[in-house]
């Protein structure tokens, strides 16, 4: 049986892979924290869920795979990969499809996603978005 907070960050995660902003936002604290690869921060579940709806409209089939996950009490990491397309002219191309190893650290409170942290490397993608400048 899942403990609470691997259910929690298992169910951001299928949200996530779905692209569903808004149940994302049911499953964050208000005071949720966002942390991206490069360390910036987004406060506020409003402004995470603004964040998250144009990173989706970026990389429209944005999924995580996850191959391994270590729960620590209300701190659940997860392993395995970042991967979808950048969509520079809002349809979806075969060159740009990226995947990259990836690994989440989810900080659950009361039942919510208070903080989700992404470590990955973007360069993959990085280097799409340079061929579209």
């Amino acid at each position: 049986m899942l403990r609470s907070a691997e259910r929690v960050t298992a169910a951001f995660v299928r949200a996530i892979n779905r692209q569903d902003v808004e149940q994302m936002a049911a499953l964050m604290s208000p005071g949720h924290r966002f942390i991206d690869s490069l360390g910036q921060t987004v406060k506020g579940r409003d402004a995470v869920r603004t964040v998250w709806a144009g990173y989706f409209h970026m990389v429209p089939d944005y999924s995580i795979v996850v191959e391994e996950t270590v729960c620590d009490g209300p701190v659940v990491v997860l392993l395995g990969a970042a991967k979808g397309t950048y969509v520079p002219e809002g349809w979806l191309k075969a060159e740009n499809q990226w995947e990259t190893p990836a690994a989440f650290r989810a900080s659950i409170k009361d039942g919510k996603v208070a903080e989700w942290r992404v470590y990955a490397d973007n360069e993959p993608m990085r280097e799409r978005m340079r061929a579209r400048v």
